[in-house]
């Protein structure tokens, strides 16, 4: 590994189990990782909170959990089975770093890396193709099936790690990765044009107020569904309409209005989502806060020709479109609070009490900081 002054051990953020808060320990001695062939290191500047850092931590993708991601993200979820507790329903290996958020600088690089690298400042890519099996459909979460960001130092293949050019804060930046690639993801998958109506749930959340700056970016008209409390924000970014978490969706608007639906919630309020989507609409899922259990009438499925899809895996465009989003400023950061390494634990409380609009922001400090 080719380096400079990089240090033997490091600071950082580990997971030691699927469960409560307490899963979470603050760690002043681990083990700078090393490069391998095809790999850079990285010293981290920021990183953030996501859904996905909460749902690995306490299980909730385990289909033993039936209940919304708050009910159990401060304890874990008793009902988890630890063989399908994460997304790829793969066991993880533990202690684990999270972080799917990483913006930091390139200070090292394995073999078969051009040495040129060393200095770039970068993004990394959070949803990566998996090394052993490259095939479409077929991926790791960076901080999930492998280290992340929570960290002072983190590896990620060369491949998966993108420079940017931005005046941007490293915590600004670090914003964007996970929410804004997987909100592009789902207007990818979904096909959003330019003068359609699209529906968005979960509008003031990171991914949610990312979807806002996104589909307008495309032409869109938005329609966004949060907590009444954030109605400001929310139309600041762009909504057009706005709807209060709760309110039937058929009090406001007419059935067969809308030509798309990117949902974040799910829950009880699931079906009327379908009747707000006009005949050949599109539905398209990348999370269930308020339950992943719905009740779906089947013939409002195939009697209005509706198309749904799941939202996961990303082509390679999406975070390289996002980092030329990015780079021609025509999407801005939504950073509601930064915390320290040593306060983990309390933006993911924070988080999941959801006291903020927009992305809470990890500032990667020195061991102590």
């Amino acid at each position: 590994m080719n380096h400079i002054d990089i240090p033997e051990t490091m600071a950082g953020v580990v997971l030691t189990g699927h469960g409560g808060l307490d899963k979470l320990e603050f760690r002043e001695n681990l083990n700078v990782p090393m490069t391998g062939v095809g790999e850079v290191l990285i010293k981290v500047g920021a990183s953030a909170i996501n859904n996905t850092d909460i749902n690995t931590r306490t299980g909730w993708y385990s289909k033993g959990v039936t209940m919304g991601t708050d009910q159990g993200a401060a304890a874990g979820f008793e009902t988890a089975n630890e063989e399908d507790g994460t997304w790829s329903g793969k066991p993880l290996s533990f202690p684990r770093i999270q972080g799917a958020d990483v913006c930091g600088t390139i200070v090292a690089v394995g073999e078969s890396v051009d040495r040129g690298r060393i200095g770039e400042r970068v993004l990394v890519r959070p949803m990566q193709q998996a090394p052993d099996n490259p095939s479409s459909y077929n991926l790791i979460t960076f901080g999930s099936e492998c280290d992340g960001g929570y960290a002072e130092y983190a590896v990620a293949r060369s491949s998966e790690v993108f420079a940017v050019n931005s005046t941007l804060s490293d915590t600004e930046l670090a914003s964007f990765p996970c929410a804004y690639s997987t909100a592009e993801g789902m207007l990818d998958r979904a096909g959003l044009k330019a003068g359609e109506r699209i529906l968005i749930t979960g509008a003031s959340g990171g991914v949610g107020s990312a979807a806002i700056q996104l589909a307008k970016r495309r032409g869109a008209e938005v329609i966004a569904v949060c907590g009444e409390s954030k109605f400001d924000k929310v139309r600041l970014l762009g909504a057009d309409q706005v709807i209060p978490r709760g309110q039937s969706l058929l009090e406001v608007l007419e059935k067969d209005s809308v030509q798309v639906v990117a949902d974040l919630v799910a829950g009880p309020q699931w079906p009327e989502l379908l009747e707000v989507l006009i005949r050949g609409g599109r539905y398209v899922a990348s999370g269930a806060i308020a339950g992943p259990i719905v009740e779906l009438d089947v013939r409002t499925l195939y009697l209005k020709d509706l198309s749904f899809f799941g939202s996961t895996w990303q082509p390679k465009r999406v975070f390289e479109n996002l980092i030329g989003y990015i780079e021609r400023n025509e999407i801005r950061p939504v950073l509601a609070r930064t915390y320290t390494l040593r306060d983990v634990v309390q933006a993911q409380e924070d988080f999941m009490a959801k006291r903020f609009s927009g992305k809470l922001a990890i500032e990667i400090g020195s061991p102590g900081t």
